[in-house]
């Protein structure tokens, strides 16, 4: 006999995904095994992987390995102690990120805590080959917090990326039991910091939902994001990796999802992606442009003032 506590919720028919493997999904995967690279497309199950490689053919790579030093409880990636630093690896991301011609790229990395630099200068690397190679490609890059380090994330908004991602993740009161290590006020922090370090650099953090949240926490954390001036959010339905990870409370309908969006840019965000299957990469070619086009028309508006 299953008890209420056992039971899993089902999942709505919106959440139903469609597989393509053409072409395009093949080569991709293929090139990405025979250059040693990972994804986090695969490595953390990204419910749009098809999606990405086969139809917009774009993907987010993820360095520093494919173990994590830290152990969230939402979050597929393996848990472990890392292997050794590859020095090459920013050249060979650099070089399929050339091969694919990508107009936007998207550079994640494993929380590196064995590391006294978290792993920044290996990122900066590839953000610099990057732009040798692919001088019009545009570089997102999503770092974990690097320990609260700012010398570290110095060293990666010295580099010049096109957007600092950095994820939130849930809300202030479900943080310790979601997040391994990382904390909500540090997160905001190493936002504001980035953001005082390079103004012009867009920031843009992801939260998930249906972890047991209230809508007045959701309204908190925009809050919260704005006021450490954030400019992009993104918004999606947080699915189980396997039963060993914490458990869906709540599977939010399309609509509701539509009532976040409207609230996070009534807030003054220059983009909001929501919705049950986004995740902190979805569409973001869409959202550097988006915030391009308001640092353009805040230019504008400065340039009539003066």
């Amino acid at each position: 006999m299953t008890t209420k506590k056992d039971e899993h919720l089902r999942k709505p028919d919106w959440l139903k995904i469609k597989l393509n493997t053409n072409k395009n999904y093949t080569g991709l995967k293929k090139m990405m095994r025979e250059k040693n690279l990972h994804t986090v497309c695969e490595e953390a199950k990204c419910p749009n992987i098809h999606e990405c490689w086969a139809v917009r053919r774009t993907a987010t790579f993820m360095i520093l390995g494919s173990v994590c030093t830290r152990a969230c409880r939402f979050c597929a990636v393996k848990t472990g102690l890392p292997t050794e630093l590859d020095w090459e690896e920013p050249e060979r991301v650099a070089d399929s990120v050339a091969l694919m011609n990508l107009k936007h790229a998207v550079i994640t990395v494993v929380a590196r805590d064995d590391l006294k630099d978290g792993g920044s200068a290996i990122l900066a690397e590839t953000i610099r080959a990057i732009r040798r190679k692919s001088p019009f490609t545009t570089v997102e890059v999503l770092p974990s917090d690097m320990g609260g380090v700012y010398e570290n994330l110095k060293t990666v908004m010295d580099a010049k990326p096109d957007i600092l991602n950095h994820n939130i993740e849930t809300v202030e009161r479900l943080t310790p039991r979601v997040r391994a290590r990382a904390t909500y006020k540090r997160s905001l922090e190493f936002l504001q910091r980035s953001k005082e370090m390079q103004p012009e650099i867009p920031t843009k953090s992801s939260l998930m939902v249906g972890l047991g949240e209230t809508k007045e926490e959701i309204i908190q954390t925009m809050d919260d994001l704005r006021a450490h001036d954030v400019d992009i959010m993104t918004i999606g339905q947080y699915l189980q990796p396997s039963k060993k990870h914490i458990k869906v409370v709540k599977y939010y309908h399309p609509d509701e999802f539509n009532e976040l969006r409207e609230m996070a840019m009534s807030k003054g965000f220059s983009h909001c992606e929501a919705g049950p299957m986004v995740r902190s990469s979805y569409h973001a070619d869409e959202q550097v442009n988006a915030a391009a086009k308001q640092r353009q028309q805040m230019g504008e508006v400065d340039a009539k003032e003066a």
